[in-house]
């Protein structure tokens, strides 16, 4: 049996103006269709709702073709709730939910469920069994008699539509800035920080190695400009993706130096590290002064362009 819903955030109204989808990212694009069912949800009285689905449907229907995140489930929520939503639903996706029919999507979920008094999906919104349901089958839903069905158009940014694909293929090619821009925010992971090497911390810049409990989008090999986020405070950090083939490491890591601070002590915390700008490719030095001498450079570079600039975890 499909396992409940987990809800994040509260309702107060018994009916919702929902609006559905992935929402991974919170992108500029999913931001327009949010925010058009908030301003509904406020002048009719009643709460806003987001509807999701976890684990992403392609973990399920194709496994190990599941696209990589570009939010946890409770960035995701903290980011809806910031433009105004009341709680997102996840709702459980597995063989069964994928085999319910749109009918009884309609019925149990939409109306019996949420009371949903108005829907929101993109253009290309499908649901139930075999995706046979689409916004024209919601408009013409015996169990939806009544409930306003709104459909957006895929936002896009000149010649290129917004979307959660075109935004990991920034981040994979480590284009991070163009990727802030569609997200209107850095790119961020979470994780905890874990022992590593200590090599950072003998050679004067102590770094926090990143392990992930989920499959986050990481950005291509090389070296970064951001933020370290931890113990509720944020720092300027510059940030190391790769296998450090200066020392012919093997495992890919992801570490971050907090710019000038080497006292602190986060091992087996939670962290994560907002991506800014991409400073240059991953590189293999003749010894550890030429490398010393990057890393300046590097955190110099950091310095310079995050001084203008701090993000919040959730922003």
């Amino acid at each position: 049996m499909t396992a409940a819903p987990q809800v994040l955030g509260a309702r107060k109204s018994a009916s919702c103006v929902l609006v559905i989808g992935i929402f991974d990212g919170v992108h500029i694009g999913h931001r327009v269709i949010i925010e058009k069912a908030v301003a509904q949800a406020r002048a009719l009285g009643i709460d806003a709702v987001a509807l999701t689905f976890e684990p992403h449907p392609a973990a399920v229907l194709a496994p190990g073709r599941e696209p990589d995140q570009l939010t946890t489930l409770g960035h995701r929520a903290r980011l809806l709730e910031s433009l105004g939503v009341s709680a997102l639903v996840a709702w459980p996706f597995d063989l069964q939910f994928a085999a319910l029919s749109p009918s009884n999507f309609e019925s149990d979920i939409l109306r019996d469920y949420f009371h949903a008094e108005a829907i929101w999906v993109g253009e290309n919104f499908t649901y139930g069994f075999k995706a046979a349901g689409t916004p024209v089958t919601l408009r013409n839903s015996e169990f939806l008699t009544g409930v306003e069905i709104n459909t957006q158009e895929l936002y896009s940014t000149g010649s290129q539509i917004a979307s959660s694909t075109v935004i990991r293929l920034d981040i994979e090619t480590g284009d991070v800035y163009r990727a802030w821009q569609l997200l209107q925010r850095p790119h961020v992971v979470e994780g905890v920080v874990v022992h590593g090497d200590a090599r950072g911390r003998a050679l004067g810049y102590p770094t926090a190695n990143f392990a992930f409990s989920y499959q986050p989008a990481i950005p291509a090999d090389g070296v970064y400009a951001g933020w370290l986020h931890a113990d509720g405070e944020t720092w300027p950090a510059a940030i190391s993706i790769g296998t450090n083939p200066t020392f012919n490491g093997v495992d890919r890591r992801v570490e971050a130096y907090a710019l000038g601070r080497t006292d602190l002590e986060l091992y087996d915390k939670p962290a994560a590290i907002s991506f800014g700008w991409r400073l240059r490719e991953t590189l293999k030095f003749d010894g550890i002064d030429p490398l010393i001498l990057q890393m300046k450079e590097d955190c110099e570079k950091a310095a310079e362009l995050t001084r203008s600039f701090t993000p919040t975890f959730y922003s």
